[in-house]
């Protein structure tokens, strides 16, 4: 029970507050909340000049107030307007309220700020962000503090209909306010008082505003009846397709059946919560297929595999990331994945986009895609009885917990262009491609279709009825000419969701007032940054890092001890020193989570003047540290461990190369050097340790990517890294230093230690691996624990192919699960290990300039100490737990930015190189996947993948994972089998980027067949 009761005090008594008072029955059955509400009378109304207002106080400090006659622009509205969206509108029309064209003022009520936030955070912090905007003019109105505006919910009242109607009444307040006022605020030559108008996409809503006298009207039916100018096509592209927007002819022909349902109804919410409750239904993310569009995956707690769904239907316009429900199907209905390519772009190339939306019946050109579909399907179906092993649950989607549906990198499709609008400027539907190759196609109604071609563009998808083969979306803006280098960096951070917006004010405000000029106060000036530090400006402590790296997060040093020990330190930057917890500063780096690593640029975490310069070990200037300090035995056993906050003076700064020349010199023997061999010579055997122990050696495909060294920076060739012992040894210390840093944390606080693990991955994950080395290779992949996985991965060896144990170790690493951080209290202690480590507890304490996890486990690690108190924060579980999900999204996304780039670079380079020579490129490549229509092959030199697509019919061996060429002489190719391929740079049709397509060459010429 719940009882609010409002009461009113003087304005100069008056205060805004909430008190709540709870009553418990004896059983605990009933609880009652008395909620006190005081309201006042000097809420302003934000219109400049009002003496109504005047004097009033600013609530939360807002300082952006509306011009007296509001928007005069619009020529429904001639003597001014102000406009009052309710929560829909924001909801759902935020790009269009975002836009530099759309100014009219808007009155923003509390009322609706607060259920934005409830409904969407990012939208939240988006309309945050506006109102504090220079170049929009929105007021916040606190109607729930206001005496004539605060409403009272009623009896069997929803929550939804108490807060349109304190909507309503707030804008009938406004509306009497300025009649009230008018004398005052508007110009002599007026003769009526401007409007207020509310906009809501909720036709009964209007109509229950229209019936009190309100001025109301739809966000299209506004934008439309704007004055004919050239922003009018682009705010109409802007808007969101709503459904309650639909018109009464077309929701009718929807009902009588004009159209039929292309996929089933989604179950109603209680019945989906019910279902996953009992266990009859199934939650999880929807993973699309790259290879094959009509097939999707949902991994679940329930089985070992995850849900197949394969069709359309099945799928049940669920999209990449979607957290969705499923039914799944008898064990008899069970499937496995499809053996072939299907490629969106072929399949539905004389799809068109007007006859494929629900306003229209099918023709004979969707009947036509219909078809293929249901061949393919059918085809699958016929081979599945040969692929049992393989065999998956097999289910569909019945309703959708979460979308992720958001702003996605496109290029309009010239094809679904007529040529009689090649250059028109009417509103056409047009599809929208995705960058994306996991996304389905968007159906846009656009006005701008013949400009936006060739270029890349932003599309939000807006909403996916039955009745539709695609989702519909609305276009945001142009990121500029597709290839061109800016467009393709832009699009790329867009795709990834990569935060790059320069650092705002309040961030820049929290950084030194000296700027550059900042440096280490002298020791015996007593200040604070001395108190409690420990000088170690006498060690010889150097770095070691990739070539031209800026942000140096680290550094080691090594020296015998009197007793035959020696002590090893690693030297962190103390970031924590300048990122104070709950400052701007802090906030956004938790928002970013990472710093993220392109070819040709970086996209920092913190502001440069720390990443680059006040924390970064430079060498020969004082920088304040986090040391972690052993002695350890000559063979590597640890004798004790501390940490502590220092100033150190790194003695130089090496790239690896540098380092290894160094350690590889007899001549040298001074001590910088003589550190460098002792660090190594402990690497090594630490190495050795952890190897024993069950550690992998796994690997990923890196690549070297030579910039132009000119204004351009175009890539100009692309080759292997090399790995050298320098590398191993900085690996080595960073590991030593984030264990023993994890285990001091987690010691001193239990619950909310910030952690990282490597679950072990579900033996199923590895049995198409272990099937194919055993049937191509006779080798067995034993993978009963780690240890036992390392010793066969060392065993899994070609003589004539010194490369094929890197490429096992590649498919080995993708058949891991991901590393996360997580919270300690949140997960059980047995969950805590790094599998691919091999280690009980870890932890990410070294690299704080570029990751927000490791400015946590700093702070932990300076309470730990005793050196500062942990701040409030992080003495929560929750709040740890919150924190570290939003990281671990933002290194997920930052790697595959990261990863995109290097191919959007390969490709460029490929591209120069072939025009620099005569004839495409050819290298050697190893086959890692066949299809019944062509082959996956990976190519090492280059740590490239990529398919050969045959045009014609071959004979396809699924059980021995190989295929067969006729010819005069039939040539059979299997996965592990080295080929070769002609590499070329072709436009790709769904990035609008140059796409490396490969073609082979031997043994067989894929070009003929």
């Amino acid at each position: 029970m719940q009882a609010i009761t409002i009461r009113k005090r003087p304005t100069e008594e008056a205060i805004v507050t909430h008190r709540k008072f709870f009553k418990k029955t004896v059983r605990g059955m009933v609880i009652k909340v008395l909620r006190e509400r005081y309201l006042r009378d000097d809420v302003g109304c934000g219109i400049q000049g009002c003496r109504l207002c005047k004097g009033f106080p600013l609530m939360n400090g807002e300082f952006t107030t509306l011009p007296p006659d509001g928007d005069v622009d619009h020529p429904a509205f001639p003597t001014g307007h102000f406009l009052l969206p309710d929560t829909n509108v924001f909801l759902s029309q935020m790009d269009l309220l975002e836009s530099a064209l759309f100014k009219p003022p808007v009155i923003l009520l509390q009322t609706v700020l607060e259920e934005v936030r409830h409904r969407s955070l990012p939208l939240f912090n988006r309309l945050k962000a506006l109102t504090k905007s220079d170049e929009k003019r929105v007021w916040v109105f606190y109607n729930e503090y206001r005496s004539e505006t605060a409403v009272i919910r009623e009896d069997n009242e929803t929550p939804n209909d108490r807060n349109d109607r304190g909507i309503r009444t707030a804008t009938s307040w406004y509306s009497a306010h300025l009649s009230l006022s008018q004398g005052h605020i508007r110009s002599s030559s007026q003769k009526k008082k401007p409007s207020v108008i509310l906009l809501t996409e909720d036709a009964a809503n209007r109509k229950k505003a229209e019936t009190q006298g309100i001025v109301t009207m739809s966000v299209r039916h506004y934008v439309e009846g704007m004055k004919e100018d050239e922003k009018k096509p682009q705010l109409l592209d802007l808007l969101a397709a709503v459904s309650e927007e639909i018109e009464p002819t077309r929701a009718s022909a929807a009902v009588t059946g004009a159209k039929s349902a292309l996929y089933p109804d989604y179950l109603p919410t209680a019945t989906l919560l019910a279902g996953i409750k009992s266990g009859d239904l199934h939650q999880g993310h929807f993973n699309a297929n790259q290879y094959n569009y009509l097939e999707g995956e949902v991994s679940t707690p329930a089985f070992s595999k995850p849900i197949l769904l394969q069709g359309r239907e099945n799928m049940n316009r669920a999209v990449q990331s979607d957290i969705v429900v499923v039914e799944v199907f008898p064990e008899t209905e069970w499937s496995a994945p499809a053996d072939e390519v299907v490629d969106q772009d072929s399949t539905l190339r004389n799809d068109d986009a007007e006859s494929s939306a629900d306003e229209r019946d099918e023709d004979e050109t969707n009947d036509e895609v219909l078809n293929r579909e249901r061949r393919l399907f059918a085809k699958e179906q016929k081979a599945k009885h040969r692929k049992a092993k393989e065999r998956q649950p097999t289910g569909k989607v019945v309703g959708i917990i979460k979308r992720n549906w958001r702003a996605y990198v496109c290029h309009i499709d010239s094809t679904s262009l007529t040529s009689s609008n090649l250059t028109s400027l009417s509103l056409q539907t047009v599809f929208a491609t995705p960058v994306s190759r996991l996304l389905p196609r968007i159906r846009l109604r656009t006005r701008q279709a013949p400009s936006l071609l060739g270029q890349k563009i932003l599309v939000t998808v807006d909403r996916w009825e039955v009745t539709s083969r695609y989702p519909e979306g609305h276009f945001v803006r142009a990121l500029g000419k597709a290839e061109s280098k800016e467009a393709e960096q832009e699009s790329l951070l867009l795709e990834f969701e990569v935060p790059y917006r320069p650092f705002g004010r309040a961030v820049l405000d929290c950084l030194p007032k000296e700027g550059d000029s900042w440096v280490v106060p002298p020791k015996t000036s007593g200040s604070n940054e001395w108190q409690g530090r420990e000088d170690l400006r006498n060690l010889i402590i150097c770095s070691i890092d990739p070539p031209n790296c800026q942000d140096i997060d680290d550094a080691l040093h090594a020296r015998p001890l009197p007793n035959g020990n020696i002590e090893a330190g690693v030297h962190i930057a103390d970031v924590s020193n300048f990122v104070l917890p709950e400052t701007p500063m802090d906030n956004e780096a938790a928002s970013r989570g990472t710093t993220v690593y392109l070819v040709d640029k970086r996209i920092d975490m913190l502001p440069s003047l720390l990443g680059t310069n006040l924390c970064s070990l430079r060498p020969f200037v004082e920088r304040l540290a986090f040391s972690a300090i052993w002695e350890m035995t000559p063979d590597a056993d640890i004798i004790n461990v501390r940490f502590t906050k220092s100033v150190i003076a790194s003695k130089a700064a090496f790239t690896y190369e540098e380092a290894q020349m160094r350690k590889d010199d007899p001549h040298m023997q001074d001590e910088l050097t003589q550190s460098i061999r002792l660090l190594n010579q402990l690497a090594q055997k630490l190495k050795a340790r952890r190897m024993a122990a069950g550690a992998l050696n796994l690997a990923s495909p890196e690549v070297k990517i030579h910039l132009d060294s000119s204004e351009s920076s175009d890539p100009i060739d692309v080759e292997q890294k090399e790995l050298r012992e320098t590398n191993s040894l900085v690996e080595e210390f960073m590991l030593l230093a984030n264990v023993s840093v994890a285990q001091k944390i987690q010691e001193a606080f239990p619950q909310t230690a910030v952690l990282r693990r490597h679950m072990p991955p579900p033996k199923t994950n590895f049995e198409k691996l272990q099937d194919l080395l055993l049937k191509r290779k006779g080798l067995k992949l034993e993978i009963s624990s780690s240890g036992a996985l390392a010793a066969s991965l060392d065993q899994c060896l070609d003589p004539k192919e010194p490369a094929f144990n890197t490429l096992v170790r590649i498919m080995a690493t993708r058949c891991m699960l991901s590393a996360e951080y997580f919270c300690s209290g949140m997960v059980s202690r047995d969950t805590f290990g790094h599998y691919g480590l091999a280690s009980s507890i870890y932890t990410h304490f070294t690299s704080p300039i570029r990751r927000y996890a490791d400015v946590l486990a700093h702070r932990q690690l300076a309470a730990a100490i005793g050196y500062t108190p942990l701040h409030a924060s992080l003495h929560s579980k929750q709040y740890v737990a919150r924190v570290v999900d939003v990281v671990n999204r933002r290194h997920r996304m930052a790697q595959m930015a990261g990863r995109a780039s290097v191919e959007f670079y390969v490709g460029l380079a490929l591209k120069h190189r072939n025009e620099r020579e005569t004839l495409p490129a050819t290298e050697e490549a190893f086959v890692i996947r066949a299809f019944r229509n062509g082959l996956g092959v990976f190519v090492s030199k280059l740590g490239l993948e990529g398919l050969v697509m045959f045009k014609r019919d071959i004979q396809f061996d699924a059980e021995n994972y190989m295929i067969t060429v006729p010819g005069a002489q039939d040539t059979t190719i299997a996965v592990f089998d080295k080929v070769v391929v002609r590499i070329e740079v072709e436009k790709d049709k769904n990035t609008q980027r140059g796409r490396v397509k490969m073609t082979l060459v031997h043994p067989v010429d894929s070009s003929s067949i």
